[in-house]
């Protein structure tokens, strides 16, 4: 290969640099906070005097940074968010106050990056997270949301000492760098936990290891169904926290019975936060009625060639299908449920399809671009095993798009799911081919 300093670049295209960041490092995954360390170092970078919230977890990562950021947009603060993947462009992962930073900030970024790795052949996502930092460095920024990539302990987030650390769940995905059961998983991403810190856990069900890291370290760990809850009545709810309480509350935007899970812990978050900032009654109800999040079970009603709803989520693991299954039995359709499926191979096929298998009258299986792609027919081959009627194989998701809405009649309805990768060119397909509607 040759050496990082020989192929340095001057782009000025932003999809330029991206290509070349895939290249430069030996591995697309490679876990670890050194050389991201080392180069910001190099780059004087210094951690940020604002309150920074770090966000782990399985599932619910994304909910919960949207709910963090809409709340405190709402509540008047200047709030700076980094998530991944994206759906439709990279500039989706560095959000300031709801606006996607620009192509020539990320450049920028990039320059200083690379002239100051030295001989560091960072990964993509190394990148991403350096940028993410130096664009919100120049920001003047009340706030900072950070979405943990892949774990926690060994994520490139994690070079930031988080103020609040939030971990949503606990379930099985990335196995093969995180572990095969839920004990070693929870204790990788609670390595975003520090020593007399708040640390938040958003779900019932928590591994042992997450609570004994804890206490190891001196986190002060919240666990929702112990130090904080919530209750529903009705369209309304009401949370408790170790201090207050909020009654009488709008219900989250975000669809799904887990978004109250997502919205009890992201309060807590912003509980322990309190004095420095404030946060009124008025912004957490106009925060959870306005929050979105595309591709988190997003409904998507299409009015032509034929009336017809698609749901596309990215459920790439057992727990979010078990998820999706509730949240497809809980909302009514007259007609048929079509999937439109396209999985990567490192993911557990047949834990997904096992939880899905009997939410769908009929499956079209997709291809999905990028070397972590399971090609259609052996993907195809594996969902029949279980039982699932597969009528259409399709070589991409818009052939597989096209393929589900020539199956369906008025009254089906067409779920996109089973990776960010299967959402997005979904959701670019219906946005700009399609009369559509939310």
């Amino acid at each position: 290969m040759a050496g990082p300093r020989e192929r340095s670049p001057r782009f000025r295209r932003l999809a330029d640099w991206l290509a070349w960041q895939e290249t430069l490092h030996p591995n697309a995954i490679d876990l670890g906070l050194d050389r991201l360390q080392r180069t910001l170092d190099r780059l004087e970078w210094r951690r940020p005097a604002c309150p920074v919230i770090t966000v782990a977890g399985t599932n619910g990562k994304g909910s919960c940074v949207a709910l963090t950021a809409r709340i405190l947009n709402e509540a008047g603060y200047r709030v700076g968010t980094f998530t991944s993947p994206h759906l439709l462009r990279y500039n989706e992962r560095i959000v300031i106050d709801g606006v996607e930073v620009p192509d020539e900030a990320l450049v920028a970024a990039f320059e200083r990056i690379d002239a100051a790795r030295g001989d560091e052949t960072l990964t993509f996502f190394e990148f991403n997270a350096a940028a993410a930092l130096l664009v919100f460095a120049e920001a003047d920024l009340d706030a900072i949301v950070l979405e943990v990539g892949m774990g926690g302990r060994l994520d490139a987030v994690n070079v930031v000492d988080a103020d609040v650390a939030l971990v949503t769940s606990i379930d099985l995905d990335h196995c093969d760098w995180l572990g095969r059961d839920r004990e070693t998983i929870g204790l990788e991403k609670a390595g975003i936990f520090r020593g007399g810190r708040p640390a938040i856990f958003g779900a019932r069900d928590m591994p042992a290891s997450i609570r004994e890291f804890a206490g190891r370290i001196g986190a002060d760990l919240q666990q929702l169904g112990h130090d904080f809850d919530w209750v529903r009545s009705g369209a309304r709810w009401t949370w408790r926290g170790r201090v207050g309480e909020q009654r009488d509350l709008p219900a989250p935007a975000l669809h799904g019975e887990i978004q109250y899970d997502n919205a009890a812990a992201v309060l807590a978050a912003l509980e322990v936060l309190e004095a420095r900032l404030r946060v009124p009654r008025s912004a957490i109800e106009r925060g959870l009625q306005t929050v979105a999040l595309p591709g988190r079970f997003q409904v998507v009603r299409q009015s032509t060639p034929q009336p017809m709803e698609w749901i596309l989520d990215v459920a790439h693991n057992p727990a979010a299908a078990q998820t999706l299954a509730a949240q497809l039995a809980a909302r009514a359709t007259t007609g048929r449920t079509i999937a439109v499926c396209g999985v990567l191979g490192d993911k557990d096929v047949e834990g997904i399809v096992g939880e899905l298998r009997d939410s769908f009258d009929t499956w079209v299986i997709v291809g999905l671009q990028g070397a972590r792609a399971l090609a259609p027919d052996a993907l195809a081959s594996r969902v029949q095993n279980l039982g699932a009627n597969v009528e259409v194989v399709a070589a991409d998701v818009v052939a597989g798009c096209l393929a589900a809405e020539a199956l369906a009649q008025p009254g089906d309805r067409i779920v996109v799911f089973g990776s960010f990768l299967t959402v997005g060119p979904a959701l670019g397909w219906l946005y700009t081919s399609r009369p559509w509607s939310a």
